[in-house]
């Protein structure tokens, strides 16, 4: 994925623009993003491999169910909150899987 790779570049130039930014992948908050909000991994990959061995057993894409993630992941790195200039509920700060100070 495009963003993945560039994901330093695009939370510097989010945070030189003083951007406050949700990003789709766990990394970016490493690389110095404010937050992520997605779907655990894990069970993301589980999910998907139950579907390709029904697929390659021969069950037709169109005819299996679509599916939404059951768990959702929220990563706050408070210290980029700051330089933004950001205050966080504390009520968002508790539900935070993560924080990152």
């Amino acid at each position: 994925m495009v963003t993945f790779s560039y994901r330093s570049r695009i939370t510097t130039l989010a945070a030189s623009s003083r951007l406050p930014a949700m990003y789709p992948f766990r990394e970016f908050p490493d690389e110095g993003g404010l937050n992520v909000l997605r779907a655990d991994r894990p069970p993301e990959w589980r999910r998907i491999a139950t579907f390709v061995d029904k697929i390659l057993k021969g069950a037709k894409p169109t005819d299996l169910p679509v599916e939404q993630p059951t768990e959702i992941k929220l990563v706050v790195k408070v210290k980029v909150a700051k330089a933004l200039g950001l205050t966080i509920p504390p009520s968002l700060l508790a539900r935070a899987d993560e924080l990152i100070e």
